[in-house]
């Protein structure tokens, strides 16, 4: 089963969802009222920010992690520091890892506020993203900012970290989702120390803490005596780009494209057009939800301003898509145009 996942996710775009204020807008982001295609109040403009914005749909394997970290906020509940489970959602760029991990912070924060409607000063999510190059005080620096708390030159890494801590716990945090934690580079002094503050928060914090990354399999954080640690307290989901090969494969890539084009308002747009296409999508974007999305939604632009108000299959190709995406359909496409078997993704 595919659903709406991310409903209007590019609202509260001036506020980064790195801090509070961007990611409590992207949550409560009401879904924006869809008119029909041929609608005369629906402006030219206003058409161009829908499509900009078409909701990411939710997949088999979103639902995967939704369960796995249910699953883990129940075991960590009266759990001490030390014990505590958390979860790292690994897998090639662009196969839709962060769009997870946001999806599962909007849906805890939200039935976090049914719970408890009269508490406005919670934070029951923190979501963050590794810098670059990041050292512990502006990995610690990045909790602060999320939470908007003003940083003194003067403080020092150890006053800005119980300053994190304690309010965390005041506020009733119990998910810390950190993105891109496959930049700490263990190998190096400056990432294992990153990484060792990274691990104290997660034992100072009685949360449940969620990591994305990008093959973490293939990262240092794994490796050695920290990495050993890492392991022994995170279980690793594999988010891979979808497959295209069984009946079930094709049925949840299917779905995944179906959903995408219902939420089209093109006025010459032909209902099932793209779905006769999803295997033209599957290699165009070596199955992965971001390169899809990106395809669908530049067309829809493309055929706006154009006029043509309608995706076909030589317009998809005109699309040209991120590198990677292109790089791994090459392969196929050309394989295709010779008569040869495709090369297996």
């Amino acid at each position: 089963m595919v659903t709406s996942a991310l409903s209007g996710a590019g609202g509260g775009a001036t506020a980064a969802v790195t801090t509070w204020q961007g990611w409590d807008a992207f949550v409560q982001q009401p879904q924006r009222a869809v008119l029909p295609a041929d609608d005369p109040s629906w402006l030219q403009a206003d058409r161009e920010d829908y499509h900009c914005e078409l909701a990411v749909m939710r997949t088999p394997s979103m639902d995967s992690v939704f369960t796995s970290v249910r699953r883990l906020l129940l075991l960590n509940r009266h759990q001490r520091a030390g014990a505590r489970r958390g979860l790292i959602i690994s897998g090639p760029a662009t196969t839709g890892k962060t769009t997870a991990m946001m999806a599962l912070g909007r849906s805890f924060q939200l039935s976090d506020r049914r719970r408890h409607p009269d508490h406005g000063e919670r934070r029951p999510v923190l979501f963050t993203s590794v810098p670059p190059a990041a050292t512990p005080k502006m990995l610690v620096s990045e909790f602060a900012r999320f939470l908007g708390m003003p940083l003194a030159d003067r403080l020092n890494q150890t006053q800005i970290t119980n300053a994190v801590c304690d309010l965390l716990c005041e506020l009733g945090t119990q998910l810390v989702l950190v993105d891109d934690v496959h930049l700490l580079d263990t190998r190096r002094r400056v990432g294992a120390e990153t990484s060792d503050q990274l691990k104290y928060l997660a034992e100072r914090i009685p949360a449940t803490f969620v990591y994305s990354a990008i093959d973490i399999e293939a990262s240092s954080l794994l490796h050695g005596v920290r990495g050993a640690q890492l392991a022994g307290r995170f279980k690793i989901f594999h988010h891979r780009p979808l497959p295209y090969a069984t009946t079930q494969d094709k049925a949840v890539w299917d779905a995944l494209v179906s959903g995408m084009e219902q939420l089209l308002r093109l006025r010459a747009h032909r209902p099932g057009s793209l779905l006769k296409h999803a295997a033209y999508l599957h290699t165009r974007t070596a199955g992965r939800i971001g390169s899809l999305s990106h395809l669908i939604r530049e067309a829809a632009l493309i055929a706006l301003a154009e006029g043509t108000e309608a995706i076909t299959k030589q317009l998809l190709g005109e699309v040209e898509l991120d590198a990677a995406a292109e790089a791994l359909s090459r392969p196929a496409r050309t394989a295709q145009r010779t008569g040869g078997a495709p090369v297996a993704q």
